[in-house]
């Protein structure tokens, strides 16, 4: 079976876990994640060390994770040629980054670089292995996987051509239009209730794409979608009991 997920925001590993755990997920499962597992939420770091131990999530790059990449050299050691070397463009980003949600992933890493220098390594290379889209094919249906839907999308422009803010900082509307050829996108990114207060907390899907960032960041929980059958995971009490709830 292969699942995704998205958004999940530094949510407890123990909730991730019990919806991997309600979705019967195991070992012979995939599990694509959309990027944004850091921020906002405590556990981020928890998350990304985790993921970094098994051998079948793949982590898509969020805007979040591409913050922490452009914001590394606070991990390099403090020498006159690394302050030098602290311009206004790094400031900018590591302010953006901190706006946007980051205290509690800082704090964390500072804790691992002082105690864990390897593991906060090993979580960085994971992070930066990231690519910013993958494609799998379920059901003879390719669904697109990617962060946050298609900026200035174009039917027969290649993935690779995109920019990676294209990627990572779309903003779809149910309007939004991808593919007329049964490719199917599936993004997170933009929080569900953004598209109308009827879908918090849930799945939202058009003919052309999916979304699945259920607001975690704002006190939801993640969900868990399974593309072989299409079946919805949620533990967020906010969902009706159709959709599957505990």
């Amino acid at each position: 079976m292969v699942f995704v997920t998205s958004d999940l925001h530094g949510c407890s590993l123990t909730d991730f876990k019990s919806l991997l755990q309600k979705a019967k997920f195991s070992d012979s499962d995939f599990c694509f994640v959309l990027g944004d597992v850091i921020d906002r939420g405590e556990y981020g770091v928890d998350l990304l060390k985790w993921m970094c131990e098994q051998s079948n999530f793949q982590l898509i790059l969020g805007n979040h994770e591409s913050l922490l990449l452009a914001s590394d050299f606070i991990f390099e050691e403090i020498s006159d040629e690394s302050l030098s070397a602290l311009d206004s463009d790094k400031m900018d980003i590591l302010n953006t980054w901190i706006v946007n949600g980051a205290s509690p992933t800082l704090s964390q890493l500072r804790k691992m670089l002082k105690e864990e220098p390897d593991v906060l390594e090993g979580i960085l290379d994971f992070v930066r292995d990231a690519p910013l889209y993958d494609i799998v094919e379920v059901n003879g249906i390719a669904y697109i996987l990617v962060h946050s839907g298609i900026e200035n999308f174009q039917a027969d422009k290649e993935l690779e051509d995109y920019s990676p803010d294209e990627l990572l900082w779309a903003r779809p509307t149910l309007d939004t239009k991808y593919y007329s050829d049964g490719k199917v996108v599936i993004f997170g990114h933009t929080p569900t209730k953004y598209f109308g207060e009827e879908y918090e907390g849930k799945m939202v899907s058009t003919d052309s794409w999916i979304c699945i960032d259920t607001g975690a960041a704002s006190g939801n929980k993640p969900m868990l979608l399974c593309l072989d059958n299409m079946k919805e995971f949620y533990l967020s009490t906010s969902i009706l009991d159709k959709y599957d709830i505990i």
